[in-house]
């Protein structure tokens, strides 16, 4: 099987689809964790002299952090030399390619910049139009993104040879492994609609954040309307997701917290959930919901977290999602993190990242792939059966 280390890279030049896209304040980028795992693969191919030309997006067009990747560019240049071209398919671009040299990076301005991006099955789409001529290989390096049906995404690999980069292999190859049938779902955070998604009768499922406190209700648990009141200002549809869950819960068997923990007087409290209803808010699951939680860890091979159990950014009440963290940082099973606030957790908490088999900062695609969606990225590339990797696995390093 013909792999991309097997490719000759001198002197070609490459097209990479990578994903900076970072959290925006006031206008001001912050540095992703998305940049440092990027340089990666632009180191790759720099050390294998090519010519790349990066493209990625900020944002989206009307949003508040849809920018320019000026500054994007200043955070990769810490971990790889790259120059950034403030044009995406006009005459600065085509001149900064024409000029590019083996071991040479540019990075192009905001691939969502041009109409054309959002239409890959247009006639004469522009983008397809300045860059196949220009191009030897296309790489995709940006699975966050591989579900959306983008010019960037999809159109290229129909006209050119076309791999999956260093970082869409590694996502692939983790989420491979979650596949197996004993592998233990640990669902929270406040979506409960993706988390309905990912309900398998064959998976084991522990729930837990906003979304076990719904599941509690769909099965007629009553928590008081103060937590009724506080989740639907949370969740949208609520309401509906209610009956969703209530019709899936009939041929689901799922493991649901049984005690809670509670602010009174700025202290934490714990409540069993027969003491439920209750005028105080939940914060957290409890000690015995814990220790629960964790022998079904202690069982699983493999395991997947989405979302806190609690909240975690609050004083007191981050001990249930660090707790569960820290029991899966310690099982043997295969793990795999999914989400920013899991992410955040893991850095608060000091857990070190090495404990975990694979964390994941795709949110859309991570979980329309484990749902059992086709993902277009991967569809384009064949990439459902692996078919095309850069190396194997083991040679990957976080």
């Amino acid at each position: 099987m013909k792999t991309f280390s097997d490719f000759n890279f001198k002197g070609k030049i490459v097209l990479l689809r990578t994903d900076i896209n970072s959290d925006i304040i006031h206008g001001k980028a912050l540095e992703s964790e998305r940049i440092k795992p990027a340089s990666k693969t632009i180191s790759y191919l720099l050390k294998n002299e090519a010519r790349v030309i990066v493209i990625a997006h900020q944002g989206n067009p009307g949003k508040s952090d849809f920018l320019s990747l000026k500054q994007h560019a200043k955070f990769l240049n810490k971990y790889v030399k790259i120059k950034f071209i403030p044009d995406v398919i006009g005459r600065r671009a085509e001149k900064a390619i024409k000029e590019l040299k083996p071991k040479e990076a540019i990075l192009l301005d905001n691939i969502r910049l041009e109409e054309d991006e959002f239409q890959p099955y247009k006639k004469k789409n522009k983008i397809l139009k300045f860059f196949l001529p220009k191009i030897d290989i296309y790489v995709n390096d940006a699975f966050s993104v591989c579900h959306r049906e983008h010019t960037s995404i999809v159109s290229f690999p129909k006209y050119k040879p076309s791999y999956a980069g260093i970082l869409l292999e590694k996502e692939i190859s983790a989420l491979k492994k979650i596949s197996i049938k004993n592998c233990l779902y640990i669902l929270g955070g406040a979506k409960p609609e993706d988390n309905i998604k990912l309900f398998k009768k064959r998976k084991k499922i522990i729930v837990g954040g906003i979304f076990g406190q719904m599941c509690l209700i769909a099965e007629n648990h009553n928590l008081g309307k103060n937590n009724e009141r506080e989740n639907k200002s949370t969740v949208k549809n609520y309401d509906e997701i209610i009956k969703k869950l209530k019709k899936k819960l009939k041929s689901l068997k799922i493991i649901t917290p049984i005690d809670y923990a509670v602010e009174i007087n700025n202290k934490r409290k714990e409540f069993s959930l027969k003491d439920f209803p209750t005028k105080y808010i939940i914060y957290d699951i409890g000690k015995k919901t814990q220790e629960k939680f964790i022998e079904e860890i202690k069982k699983a091979k493999a395991i997947y977290m989405k979302g806190p159990l609690g909240f975690a950014s609050k004083n007191n009440f981050s001990e249930g999602t660090f707790k569960i963290l820290r029991a899966i940082a310690k099982s043997p099973a295969f793990s795999l993190i999914g989400g920013g606030h899991l992410s955040d957790a893991i850095k608060v908490s000091k857990i070190p990242e090495s404990n975990f088999s694979h964390i994941s900062l795709s949110g859309g695609a991570l979980l329309n792939y484990i749902a059992g969606e086709k993902l277009a990225g991967l569809k384009a590339l064949n990439l459902h059966a692996l078919q095309q990797i850069i190396r194997p696995v083991n040679q990957l390093k976080k």
